[in-house]
């Protein structure tokens, strides 16, 4: 029988606060009306919508008129691109983006290079970071969008966004980042990015799936992707998802509180289990910026080790981690991440990521480290490449 689990992958998702559980248990019994509908019913769930987008607009400091609430980071990123080049086709045919972009941009990019646009994917250095100076070459007269994430899902690297968006801005062309991993986590400002659109989340910062947000830079356009009413300025028609805007709102609200000491915490949590990984363990390397990082992600190279085997035996200990992202598991062949900062294969197919969160301890690093060297033992034993 396993012990106590240990969950390890805050990255793929994270546990709902009980305080969003509430708010979305009132939600649902007193605010059940149409937001959309004039009566009172409706009246009373449209209070709870524009509070809960005054809770997002509070932790990202911006214009509530400047957030739209979509279904999640993977339709505000799919919003953004679709939506710019939606407005300016015909005028400009350029896309810009990063090799170690999250799918929901990189296979986005990719469709819109199937039908009719240019697209430039831009290598990273072996620490996972882009290089400001390789977008400002990139750009063209025809670029109509920058697209590059903020912190990267599956190893943690920091872009230089900021720097980024200086250099989009002075070329007039307009920049989305995916900012998902860093909401939350990494105080930032709307206006320090320098983004005309970013993209967020819900289920990452202890808040209910199904509910994500794209802040839109007043002045920026966009052609809606979906049509059939006027909700959210016309940009994300249907009726809203009150339930689960709300658990956001509260999400946001929660994470307001803490983000000025819950950083520092997770990342002596990140920081411990890495030392103690590499004085237990050889032939370990680990992925992406050391320097320029998020606090809770590390991602491991075990040289010899199916990642997935590894994965497993971490599970039969009740210990749950991920070899990449989420949204990739099911696929064949190693992440495109770990393989676009120059390892092999066989190496990309060795990493894990350990990814941590509010609920996590200290207790959970030493239930991780009484099994994690075993098994890497017992798997090298059986590696057909390890002397």
């Amino acid at each position: 029988m396993p012990p106590k689990s240990v969950y390890l992958d805050n990255a793929a998702t994270t546990r709902p606060e009980q305080e969003v559980i509430a708010a979305m248990m009132d939600a649902l019994e007193q605010r059940w009306g149409n937001p959309s509908s004039i009566h009172e019913a409706g009246r009373k769930a449209r209070v709870r919508v524009e509070e809960a987008r005054r809770q997002v607009t509070d932790l990202m400091r911006c214009r509530p008129e400047e957030i739209v609430f979509t279904s999640g980071g993977t339709e505000a990123n799919n919003l953004a691109i679709l939506g710019t080049l939606g407005r300016v086709q015909g005028q400009k045919t350029h896309i810009i983006t990063a090799a170690t972009e999250h799918r929901a941009v990189l296979d986005t990019v990719k469709w819109c290079g199937e039908h009719g646009f240019e697209t430039t994917v831009l290598p990273v250095g072996s620490d996972g970071r882009l290089d400001p100076a390789d977008v400002k070459k990139a750009i063209r007269p025809s670029t109509a969008l920058v697209s590059v994430m903020f912190v990267n899902n599956e190893i943690g690297t920091i872009h230089d966004i900021a720097e980024i968006g200086r250099i989009t801005r002075e070329a007039g062309v307009i920049f989305h980042t995916d900012a998902v991993q860093g909401f939350g986590m990494i105080p930032f400002t709307s206006a320090e990015l320098n983004a005309d659109l970013v993209s967020v989340s819900s289920h990452k910062i202890y808040g209910p799936k199904g509910i994500g947000a794209l802040y839109v830079r007043q002045g920026i356009r966009l052609e809606p992707r979906i049509h059939g009413g006027h909700q959210e300025r016309g940009l994300r028609t249907g009726t809203e998802n009150t339930v689960g805007i709300v658990g956001f709102g509260k999400a946001c609200e929660l994470c307001r509180e803490k983000i000025d000491s819950e950083p520092a915490r997770i990342r002596s949590l990140r920081d411990r289990l890495e030392t103690e990984i590499i004085e237990s363990i050889d032939d370990v390397e680990i992925l992406g910026s050391r320097e320029h990082r998020a606090p809770g992600i590390l991602n491991c190279s075990f040289k010899g080790c199916e990642g997935e085997a590894l994965l497993v035996g971490l599970d039969m200990q009740g210990i749950y981690i991920a070899t990449g992202s989420a949204c990739e598991s099911g696929e064949a062949g190693a992440s495109h991440v770990p393989m676009a900062l120059g390892l092999s294969r066989a190496d990309a197919q060795a990493s894990l990521r350990f990814s941590f969160g509010r609920y996590n301890t200290n207790e959970d690093i030493d239930t991780v480290m009484a099994v994690l060297p075993g098994i890497v033992k017992r798997l090298r034993q059986m590696s057909p490449i390890m002397p």
